[in-house]
């Protein structure tokens, strides 16, 4: 599934942006080598570093 329609990136191209330590909108599109265009995605983004962040803290316990 598109995250961001502008640049073609997928839910899975976000995930692995996060998982190499993406924390922020920009960092998934710096890794991804392209830039913001609408920002309809940064939201969605930053619900999914969250997400994955909470999916972590609770692995930690």
């Amino acid at each position: 599934m598109y995250v961001c329609n502008c640049n073609g990136l997928r839910q899975r191209d976000v995930a692995r942006a996060i998982e190499a330590g993406a924390t922020r909108p920009r960092d998934v599109f710096q890794r991804n080598q392209c830039t913001a265009q609408c920002a309809k995605c940064v939201c969605e983004m930053r619900q999914m570093i969250h997400d994955s962040r909470e999916a972590f803290a609770l692995a930690a316990e």
